[in-house]
């Protein structure tokens, strides 16, 4: 059964960070808050964390896995990004929404789109998710929680612990932002293409 973590809202406790940190770090599995429904995340080059974000989630090898960043800078050097898209992503960043790009040589392969090379990058506006990350160091490798046969992203840690539980190593009590899932931007081409609507206001586009 995994670790049942409160953090504050607001601050989240440095001790709790730096345990839920040596989880991912240890090849652990963490389901925690955002600011658009829980998520799933593990630390990139984890192959068997990848792999049970897909048996969870039913999901093919053809998902765009997200990297979650405290920032811009941390997503330079994960993704190719056109001068179109730069300016796209500072002025809806941080908030809900996840951009398509073509992923860099840096990336583990393992974490791109086989056909396409792409992956998704998030920059999230939460405090939760934020400490997380900056207690990483690093961006880490996420899946919004949707579970198969629903639309939108689990929404409470306490219900996420008693379905999942057994599956997961901690599971993080948070308020989450939105219910909604992240909108999802493919930013490949020099249009913009709304893969899927959520809680980023695609009307401003």
């Amino acid at each position: 059964m995994s670790r049942y973590v409160e953090l504050h809202p607001v601050n989240p406790q440095a001790r709790l960070i730096t345990r839920i940190v040596d989880t991912l770090r240890g090849g652990g599995l963490v389901a925690y808050p955002t600011d658009s429904g829980y998520a799933l995340a593990c630390a990139p080059g984890n192959k068997a964390g990848l792999d049970r974000i897909r048996q969870i989630r039913r999901l093919d090898d053809k998902h765009n896995f997200t990297f979650v960043c405290a920032d811009f800078a941390q997503a330079g050097p994960l993704a190719i990004i056109g001068n179109n898209a730069f300016r796209l992503v500072k002025r809806l960043t941080p908030g809900p929404w996840t951009f398509i790009l073509r992923g860099t040589r840096e990336v583990p392969r393992m974490t791109l789109n086989p056909t396409k090379h792409t992956l998704g990058v998030r920059i999230p506006d939460h405090a939760i998710t934020q400490a997380i990350v900056a207690g990483f160091g690093a961006p880490i490798l996420s899946s919004t929680l949707i579970l198969p046969g629903n639309e939108e992203p689990e929404s409470s840690g306490w219900e996420v612990q008693d379905g999942l539980g057994h599956l997961l190593d901690v599971v993080i009590e948070g308020p989450v932002g939105s219910t909604e899932p992240t909108t999802v931007l493919d930013l490949t081409s020099d249009v913009p293409e709304v893969l899927r609507e959520g809680a980023g206001d695609a009307s401003v586009l």
